[in-house]
């Protein structure tokens, strides 16, 4: 049987064009998709605590991390989430421009579940997004399924 809830998905992403871009890309899935944003790693940590204007936030499904967030950055926003036994079962795809080793070794010690470079060309941005939504939404078990 097929699940048809509207599959979660938290976006950590301090840039609007990225955000419009993911959007968009997530819009063209068959399966629906919510997209909740936060712009910086305090209001991501919050959504997922469910504090402040963040009370009523679902528990997404998939959490799309930049790494280069103002006030916290994607690095501590992975370190809390995945040592807090209440939130370290969401799966966690680091989604940034940084290719350094220090920041894909850096990801995968905190238990990222994986680290993707985002492409500046914008069809190739789009497909990257439509490749992690086959996977973690299409394909992958998730929690509660």
């Amino acid at each position: 049987m097929e699940d048809r809830r509207p599959i979660e998905i938290l976006l950590v992403e301090d840039d609007p064009g990225d955000v419009l871009m993911t959007q968009e890309a997530f819009a063209e899935h068959e399966t629906p998709v919510n997209v909740s944003v936060a712009g910086d790693g305090v209001a991501a940590l919050e959504f997922l605590r469910k504090q402040g204007r963040w009370a009523d936030a679902p528990e997404p499904d998939l959490v799309l991390l930049d790494l280069n967030l103002p006030r916290m950055d994607g690095m501590e926003v992975l370190a809390v989430v995945k040592n807090d036994p209440m939130l370290r079962h969401i799966p966690i795809v680091v989604l940034t421009t940084s290719d350094a080793q220090e920041d894909v070794v850096g990801s995968y010690s905190l238990h990222a579940n994986a680290y993707v470079t985002k492409p500046v060309d914008f069809d190739k941005f789009q497909a990257v997004v439509r490749q992690i939504d086959e996977f973690f939404v299409s394909t992958v078990l998730r929690p509660g399924h």
